[in-house]
């Protein structure tokens, strides 16, 4: 068994923790990862119902594990109801990013619940410390979905250099020696993504599971054109990494040309109802190639914990 920081404040079996993922990561997906040992989190997208929240709460609570929430800070200033959905659901951890989260933490801890924040940059990591986050998730732009610019392991390796709470490594790990690389370096964990988009509890479409299945790691794209046609309010300091498509090969570096573009929105609205991936935004970071098979979340969790554990024993015959 591998232990640290965050296996013994959760009280979980693996240093695995699932990235929060809108659109994919819901109850049964949690379920699964924290019967894995590990620790399955909730995604809370931002148009997300708030009875959703606690509907999807109640699939790990009856298997009596442990579970998270993820939220994001720029949707809980117009959505407060959010955060208190996900109070109420009595999470072990949440997760509030892509935003200041200071004015989440004070109810939260009030709540007797751990705060994660995802930061991709150093102030961001200062802010998160200055915030009283509990977790520091250094999400490097290896990942899947929203994230920054910056690459996991020397994130990984400021943030560790910079603060004393523990630190989950995100971007890019989808091994067993993946995962003991990130530990070695110093995480306490790490928050993987990309590994689950083909899980059978997802609650994406098997043929967005397929998809995944088929994708090579060089064709992901780093891009804000599906959230400009969609006229979502993420940042544009975070883009989202998916799988190149129809959509990005003809607007990936034209946004400006995109923006107001009616045609192009509705195009995209109509390929999200439709399940046309050629046009529909599918998520995926850059360790996607490594995503083969069709398999319980438990399963994967459990593999990578196991792989982990001899690549940490191979590790320690290099010293003499």
């Amino acid at each position: 068994m591998i232990t640290t920081a965050l296996t013994r404040w959760f009280d979980l079996d693996a240093p695995v923790f699932g990235a929060p993922m809108a659109g994919v990561a819901g109850g049964e997906l949690a379920r699964a990862i924290s019967v894995g040992g590990g620790l399955g989190m909730i995604g809370v997208g931002s148009e997300t119902p708030a009875d959703w929240i606690a509907a999807q709460a109640r699939v790990p609570t009856e298997a009596d594990v442990s579970f998270g929430i993820g939220l994001m800070a720029w949707a809980l200033e117009r959505r407060p109801e959010l955060l208190a959905a996900a109070i109420a659901a009595e999470p072990a951890l949440v997760s509030v990013s892509f935003g200041d989260p200071a004015p989440f933490v004070g109810p939260l801890h009030d709540a007797g619940i751990a705060v994660a924040t995802a930061v991709n940059t150093r102030s961001d990591l200062e802010r998160a410390v200055a915030a009283g986050a509990d977790v520091i998730v250094a999400q490097g732009t290896e990942a899947g979905g929203h994230t920054g610019q910056r690459a996991t392991l020397p994130l990984l390796q400021e943030a560790l250099t910079l603060t004393d709470r523990p630190v989950l490594a995100a971007g890019g790990i989808a091994t067993g020696a993946g995962l003991a690389a990130v530990l070695v370096a110093g995480a306490a964990g790490a928050w993987i993504g990309t590994p689950f988009l083909s899980c059978t509890e997802a609650t994406n479409t098997p043929a967005a599971r397929e998809r995944v299945r088929a994708a090579s790691g060089d064709r992901t794209v780093l891009t804000s054109a599906f959230d400009i046609a969609q006229g979502l309010a993420w940042p544009a300091r975070w883009p989202g990494r998916a799988l190149v498509n129809d959509f990005t090969e003809t607007w990936h570096g034209r946004e400006d040309e995109l923006r107001g573009d009616t045609r192009a929105a509705e195009l995209v609205r109509r390929a999200r109802t439709d399940g046309d991936l050629d046009n529909a935004p599918v998520y995926a970071g850059e360790s996607v190639g490594l995503v083969t098979t069709e398999e319980s979340a438990t399963d994967v969790v459990r593999r990578l914990t196991a792989d982990a554990e001899k690549a940490l024993e191979r590790a320690a015959r290099l010293l003499r």
